[in-house]
């Protein structure tokens, strides 16, 4: 729905294709800096706001597409808000397709021209977030459990990002004693054990996972840390 103040003018230049902006170009409210930010398949389109927008006075609109169509389509979620963010992600769940979004704003009822994104394709730009870790003391040993993050799709819960990559893990320990770190571990196993620990010692446990596809890694997870009696 449209805002309750946007004039009948308003509705129909904003919908021409050619919107001449009326504003000087160093006070444009055109948005700028427009780009997706992606990770785990989660894609939000970020902006700033023009010159003209600085104290919140514009109402932001975006539109989507893939890569290929000639139809823009509204996101009716994004359609005069004042955030500087839009969540894309249930419109861009083919990963491996390219997308495009754009924004426009309106100040006062005149509305700007649109920004358009950089070609968008989720599996190649997506970020992953290193593994969640849980870890079991068992006679002497150390049993490492990872878990790969899981996609954001409602239609595919519990899908983890293992369905799209090749996911490497890389475990590394730390004997706190000596302050060594070592990697005890590369590989695509998700349950790892960790042996010839020598008590009584403290350990911290961190893991990371590599696409070798992509030559990518995420950051490393939280310490885990335990005492060996």
């Amino acid at each position: 729905m449209m805002p309750k103040h946007c004039s009948l003018g308003f509705l129909i230049s904003f919908f021409l294709g050619g919107v001449v902006e009326t504003h000087p170009a160093q006070e444009s409210p055109k948005p700028q800096r427009v780009h997706f930010q992606s990770r785990n398949f989660h894609n939000i389109l970020h902006w700033r706001p023009g010159r003209a927008c600085i104290s919140n006075n514009c109402l932001y609109f975006v539109q989507y597409k893939m890569y290929g169509q000639r139809q823009w389509k509204n996101k009716e979620d994004c359609w005069g808000i004042q955030e500087f963010f839009c969540d894309l992600t249930n419109e861009t769940t083919d990963v491996q397709e390219a997308y495009y979004g754009r924004v426009r704003s309106a100040v006062a009822g005149v509305p700007s021209g649109w920004t358009m994104t950089q070609r968008f394709t989720p599996w190649w730009e997506t970020k992953i977030d290193p593994p969640v870790m849980n870890i079991t003391h068992v006679n002497g040993s150390l049993l490492v459990i990872l878990h790969a993050p899981n996609i954001p799709y409602e239609d595919q819960k519990g899908i983890s990002m293992e369905n799209y990559y090749e996911l490497v893990y890389q475990v590394f320990i730390i004997n706190n004693s000596l302050e060594k770190e070592q990697k005890v571990y590369e590989g695509a196993h998700r349950v790892v054990e960790i042996g010839a620990l020598t008590p009584p010692t403290g350990y911290c446990v961190v893991a990371e996972i590599y696409r070798p596809m992509l030559d990518r890694r995420s950051q490393r997870s939280e310490e885990r840390c335990v005492e060996i009696p």
